[in-house]
């Protein structure tokens, strides 16, 4: 059996398939730019001065030990006393200034925590950025993004499908006042105006796993900053940063916290432009509460050891399924990952009502595996043409894929989707692994 990898060329959509063998081995999945035929290569992959590996568990905790502490402290305060008011008028004006974290002791918990400075020192490290701001939900800091760049006159965005459901139905909709146009990422040039202040895509797309040449869409912007989704693939797969993206974004919900139980988004840039995100939060109350930084901040240092777990189980269920005659369609990601698109000939709702093990839920990411019907659900808002040209078609189901035993998970599905059919001649198979 062998399955389909979809190769981008340039920045089109129109793949060029070329054959791979199936993978044999459930433990191997695909980082980025590294020889993963040994185990050790996981460990080589770096952030500038240490592992990533590392980073995950020591960026933002760095001070801990200096100060007799192993686990990082919670500040739930949301004031902060301060006896020097001339000083504290000082430190609020230089913020208004330029949004740049006040200098000295905390003043109030809108304008930030410490707690949460520590998920946020971290992240950066991991995505490569100056600096990270973190909001109360993803469309939190999207918003804060399009308010950013439209205050600045530039209100109209150029994007990519497909995007999240909400993130294409906040473009569409205008709600921020923002106008969008919409295009295949050989069109992106064309499609800026002097008016333009944001490219966004999102590689691997939600929910069809659809992968685009980050470098050349970033090339393709110009002076445009272009933002990237990076919530499927995480820091650990793929740092956009590194391929020209000027602003990463994540649902910091999903993979970062991990366990789901935590709500949050974040975006990674530079310093100035963080500053403009800041006061942003500070006006619009979008801030993070300092126990979901401290669950964020712990679901970092597990960040690699559960991306590489959750990779095995889904490369070993997408050869499954690809394998498999009731499923019509398989799309994983060339980078790996822990995210399954597939199509089924039957019912994809019947195929939800019957799986036991894994659950029938929104969101993705967790350490369990979780089924969706995104035309039914994360895509729902988005008009129904649009979503099928974006390739989420009605048959579509999108699998988080947790920690389980392969095997078990396996059985799962293999009762949920139902009766087995005849295997056909030739099967349709287009998977992007």
């Amino acid at each position: 059996m062998q399955i389909d990898r979809i190769q981008y060329d340039g920045i089109g959509h129109r793949p060029n398939v070329a054959r791979h063998p199936a993978p044999r081995n459930r433990s191997l999945f695909t980082l980025p730019a590294m020889d993963t035929s040994s185990p050790s290569a996981y460990d080589d992959v770096r952030t500038a001065s240490r592992a990533l590996a590392t980073e995950a568990v020591h960026a933002g905790r760095d001070d801990l030990a200096r100060q007799g502490l192993h686990a990082p402290p919670i500040d739930l305060s949301t004031t902060y006393p301060s006896y020097d008011s001339r000083a504290e008028a000082a430190r609020i004006d230089a913020f208004a200034t330029d949004g740049a974290d006040p200098v000295g002791p905390p003043v109030y918990g809108r304008l930030g925590n410490p707690t949460v400075a520590r998920f946020e020192t971290a992240l950066a490290r991991l995505e490569g950025t100056g600096s990270v701001v973190a909001f109360a939900s993803g469309m939190a800091a999207l918003s804060a993004v399009l308010l950013a760049r439209s205050a600045m006159g530039l209100r109209h965005v150029v994007a990519v499908r497909p995007l999240y459901g909400c993130s294409d139905h906040l473009l569409t909709a205008g709600l921020l006042g923002t106008e969008v146009t919409w295009t295949d990422p050989a069109g992106i040039a064309d499609a800026l105006r002097p008016d333009t202040g944001l490219v966004m895509v999102e590689s691997p797309a939600n929910p069809t796993l659809a992968e685009l040449d980050l470098r050349a869409i970033a090339h393709a912007c110009g002076s445009v900053p272009l933002l990237a989704d990076n919530t499927f693939a995480t820091p650990v797969l793929q740092r956009p940063a590194e391929q020209g993206a000027r602003l990463v974004l994540h649902s910091a919900t999903k993979y970062l916290g991990g366990h789901g139980d935590v709500l949050a988004g974040v975006v990674a840039c530079d310093e100035e432009f963080a500053g403009r995100l800041r006061q942003i939060r500070f006006a619009t109350g979008g801030v993070l509460h300092p126990l979901a930084g401290y669950l964020l901040l712990r679901g970092l240092s597990t960040l690699p050891v559960r991306v590489r777990a959750a990779s095995a189980n889904a490369a070993e269920l997408a050869r499954r399924l690809a394998a498999d005659p009731r499923v019509a369609r398989v799309r994983y990601p060339r980078l790996g990952g822990a995210m399954i698109a597939f199509e089924v000939h039957g019912d994809p709702h019947e195929v939800i009502s019957r799986v036991r093990l894994v659950t029938p839920a929104v969101s993705l990411g967790s350490v369990d595996t979780l089924i969706q019907h995104p035309a039914s659900i994360s895509h729902r808002i988005v008009d129904a043409e649009d979503r099928r040209g974006a390739g989420v078609s009605d048959r579509l189901l999108r699998l988080s894929v947790g920690l389980e035993d392969v095997d078990d998970l396996w059985s799962d599905l293999d009762q949920a989707l139902g009766a087995p059919r005849e295997r056909r001649v030739t099967p349709l198979r287009e998977a992007v692994r």
